[in-house]
């Protein structure tokens, strides 16, 4: 294989490519046994420009990809180092976008730390304990919808996965029945700009954007409405939030409403989905869960997270030059960390190739590998879908997978379309 070199920046790529389309059409085993290669062999490499990307950039020279563990950790937690705040995807996507999609995903201390408390404080006791309450509610009610199907069959993302995070999202944030639907659909829209299906030959980048200011219409309109009649909810709770005397900006609520309406809907819904599939190929394992499941569904649970690995990767910008891994990094070179890759580290967890349920400790990295940027809504991701395996695994447990999964064409979100599955009805 012939090795090119960087035009700007005069270094050669990898040998080992995970640029082109081709990789991440292939599965994720597939993908996995690329990944190892290069933990072995080139472990922080210099990368050709990703292909189908949202704004390609012809000046473009590529990207360290950061396969290992310990770097994404050391690159997660080195937040002097490595930014946030030129955005978090391959692409070089301009500002004003970043503001309107990425919230404080995009920004760097201290407002980064400023926007973060902010929204914590709207995150109060009394709100989270409610919050806790309506996740069983409505994880009951979600398995109530399907678990008599007659024919014993159903579409899971659809009728199952993607309902119970959409529910509470929309629960937590207030949003009237009336735009709950209207509101999934552009999240939806927001990570799907890879997938041929999905665009259907539009431009992805007016995709994304028009997207995002449908989303931050709606968040204007309920913030209008909670500005004259507050509530329990969360839009209310960050119109009120207040730290050293300030306050979020409607542009900045919509920001994080977009935010969450991406993060809070997909990881959840595609981890879950995987998990039948893992379920399915690993019975013994569902089997040993169901057989004490209060006792061990929060440890199951974070296996759940380290092998579907929803969130495949995330963008940092070197801002001085730096070392990593061996390589010498520069001022302005994207550094892109691969949390399917670290997750999957034989230095850091025993058979990583392993569906283990009982895997403790598991320091995965699919919540982020710690630092200022880790995931605000882990405990709420975590809380879900320990509700929804509960009722699963006592009422359909038998539930599989009767084909293999259509995924979502990214290189972000390690998404599922449609999963068919079946069941012993109730």
């Amino acid at each position: 294989m012939s090795v090119q070199t960087s035009p700007a920046s005069g270094r050669e790529y990898s040998a080992i490519d995970i640029s082109g389309q081709e990789f991440w059409d292939a599965t994720a085993e597939e993908r996995e046994e690329t990944f190892a290669r290069l933990r072995r062999e080139d472990p922080v490499s210099w990368q050709r420009p990703v292909e189908n990307a949202v704004a390609p950039d012809p000046e473009d020279p590529g990207y360290w990809a950061v396969v290992r563990h310990e770097d994404i950790a050391t690159v997660s937690t080195g937040n002097d180092v490595f930014v946030s705040g030129q955005g978090v995807l391959f692409d070089q996507l301009p500002p004003e976008f970043l503001e309107m999609t990425q919230s404080f995903l995009a920004m760097d201390n201290p407002r980064h730390n400023g926007l973060r408390k902010l929204v914590q404080k709207a995150f109060t006791p009394k709100r989270i304990q409610r919050i806790s309450e309506q996740v069983e509610q409505a994880a009951q009610e979600v398995v109530d919808s399907f678990a008599g199907e007659p024919s014993g069959e159903i579409e899971f993302v659809e009728r199952c996965a993607g309902r119970l995070p959409l529910r509470m999202f929309s629960a937590m944030f207030g949003v009237p029945e009336h735009l709950q639907e209207e509101t999934a659909a552009a999240a939806q829209e927001i990570v799907s700009w890879a997938d041929p299906e999905h665009l259907a030959g539009r431009d992805p980048s007016q995709v994304q954007l028009e997207a995002a200011q449908k989303l931050h219409r709606i968040a204007a309109e309920i913030v209008a409405e909670r500005r004259q009649d507050p509530g329990e909810d969360l839009f209310t709770g960050l119109i009120e939030a207040e730290v050293d005397g300030q306050h979020l900006t409607d542009s900045e609520i919509g920001a994080f409403f977009v935010l969450l309406a991406v993060a809070g809907n997909d990881t959840t819904k595609h981890t879950s989905t995987l998990t039948i599939k893992h379920f399915t190929e690993n019975p013994d394992q569902r089997d040993w869960l169901a057989a004490d499941l209060d006792e061990r569904i929060g440890t199951a649970v974070e296996e759940f997270v380290r092998y579907a690995s929803p969130v495949m990767t995330f963008r940092r910008t070197a801002v001085t030059d730096t070392e990593l891994g061996g390589r010498a990094i520069r001022e302005g070179d994207k550094v892109v960390m691969f949390y399917s890759s670290g997750n999957r580290d034989a230095d850091v967890f025993d058979d990583p190739g392993a569906f283990d349920l009982a895997r403790s400790p598991n320091p995965h990295v699919g919540f982020g590998g710690g630092g200022t940027h880790y995931c605000l809504g882990n405990q709420l991701a975590k809380t879900m879908l320990r509700a929804l395996f509960r009722q699963i695994l006592t009422r359909v447990p038998d539930i599989h997978v009767t084909a293999e999964p259509e995924l979502l064409g990214t290189n972000f979100i390690r998404g599922v379309k449609r999963q068919q599955v079946a069941f012993t009805p109730e």
